[in-house]
C-alpha cells in the first residue's frame, strides 16, 4: 500500500520464455505459502475481462473438504480457467461456495449446465452465473432502483430548459422541474424524471461533482429526506473506518504538549523517527493550543 507498506496480497513474476510460465503454473498453483494456498493465473494487461464478470461461474453447496486445486480439476474439463477460488474464512476453513472464471461465457454456460444439480464428492451443488452484490440487490429489493434524479447546487441562471437540455443525451425524460420560492426564484435545486432506470444511472454517474453554469453540483437518486440522511450517515461512517484502517498504527495521539509547540516543532521533534506525512497541534477558535496533537507517520 502506497501510505502503509503493507502488501496488497499479491505480486508478478515475469519469465524469460513460455515454457517455464506455464510449468511454473501447472506445478505451483495453490501451492502453501506461509499457510495460505496461492493462485497462480496468467496476467492480462486488459482487465476489462475480469472486471465485466463474463464467464464467471458461482459454486454453492461444497463440501467442507474441497480445496482451491480440486475445484480446478472439477471445473477444468469444460474449458480454459482464468481464475479459481474456493471463499474461506478468518480459520483458513471453507465456507462452502467458490468462484471460476472462465475465457468465454460459453464455456462457463457449459460448466452450468453439466455440474448444475450433480454431485460433487457426494454432496448436490448449485452452479450458476455470478452476479455482482449491485445486481443481486436488484432482484432481491427492487427498490433499489429509480428513475428520479435530484440535483443541487444549481446556479440561479439555469432553469428547465437548461437541465433538459444538460440530460437529455441519457435518455427520455417524463419531467424536469427547478424548484422555486414565492418569487419564483430558483432554490438552487430540482429534479429529473426519466423513463428507464439505466438512464438515470449514466446521468448521476457522469453529472455528479462537475459544473453547471459554473458551480459543482450533485447529483444522485431523488429520495425522500429522511432515508436521504440515513445514507449520508452511513457513508460517513463507512469513510471514517476506512480512515481509521487505513491509518491504523502510523497515526500517533500526543498530549501533553506545551502551549509554545506547533506544527512545526511537533514535526521536527518526531522527524527523527521517520517519514511524518502530517503533524498537527489541535487548537481553539482564537488559534490557541489544547495542548495536544497528532503525528501520522508513512509506516507503522
Amino acid at each position: 500500500d502506497a501510505v502503509t507498506r503493507r502488501s496488497l496480497g499479491y505480486a508478478y513474476v515475469n519469465y524469460h520464455n513460455m515454457v517455464d510460465a506455464e510449468r511454473a503454473l501447472d506445478t505451483l498453483n495453490y501451492t502453501p505459502i506461509k499457510g495460505s494456498p496461492c493462485r497462480i493465473m496468467w496476467k492480462h494487461r486488459d482487465p476489462s475481462m475480469r472486471i465485466s464478470g463474463i464467464g464467471n461461474v458461482f459454486i454453492k453447496g461444497l463440501e467442507k473438504d474441497i480445496d482451491n486445486r480440486v475445484l480446478n480439476d472439477t471445473f477444468s474439463q469444460f474449458g480454459n480457467i482464468i481464475s479459481c477460488k474456493v471463499a474461506i474464512d478468518a480459520n483458513m476453513k471453507s465456507k462452502g461456495h467458490g468462484y471460476v472464471q472462465y475465457e468465454t461465457k460459453e464455456e462457463a454456460d457449459t460448466a452450468i449446465e453439466k455440474v448444475n444439480g450433480k454431485l460433487v464428492n457426494g454432496k448436490k451443488v448449485t452452479v450458476c452465473s455470478f452476479m455482482t452484490r449491485k445486481d443481486r440487490e436488484k432482484i432481491t429489493n427492487p427498490g433499489l432502483t429509480f428513475t428520479n434524479v435530484y440535483i443541487n447546487n444549481l446556479a440561479e441562471t439555469v432553469d428547465e430548459t437548461a437541465l433538459t437540455d444538460l440530460f437529455k443525451k441519457y435518455g427520455k425524460t417524463t419531467s424536469v422541474v427547478v424548484m422555486r420560492d414565492e418569487n419564483s426564484k430558483s432554490k438552487g435545486f430540482g429534479f429529473i424524471n426519466f423513463e428507464s432506470h439505466d438512464a438515470a444511472v449514466k446521468a448521476v454517474e457522469e453529472i455528479n461533482g462537475t459544473e453547471v453554469a459554473g458551480k459543482k453540483v450533485m447529483c444522485c437518486r431523488a429520495e425522500k429526506k429522511d432515508k436521504r440522511e440515513a445514507e449520508n450517515k452511513r457513508k460517513f461512517q463507512q469513510r471514517r473506518a476506512e480512515q481509521q484502517a487505513k491509518y491504523q498504527g502510523v497515526n500517533l495521539y500526543v498530549k501533553n504538549l506545551d502551549d509554545t509547540v506547533d506544527d512545526e516543532k511537533l514535526r521536527s521533534t518526531f522527524a527523527a523517527y521517520g517519514t511524518i506525512q502530517s503533524a498537527k497541534v489541535m487548537t481553539d477558535e482564537n488559534k490557541n493550543s489544547k495542548g495536544f496533537g497528532f503525528v501520522c507517520f508513512s509506516s507503522p
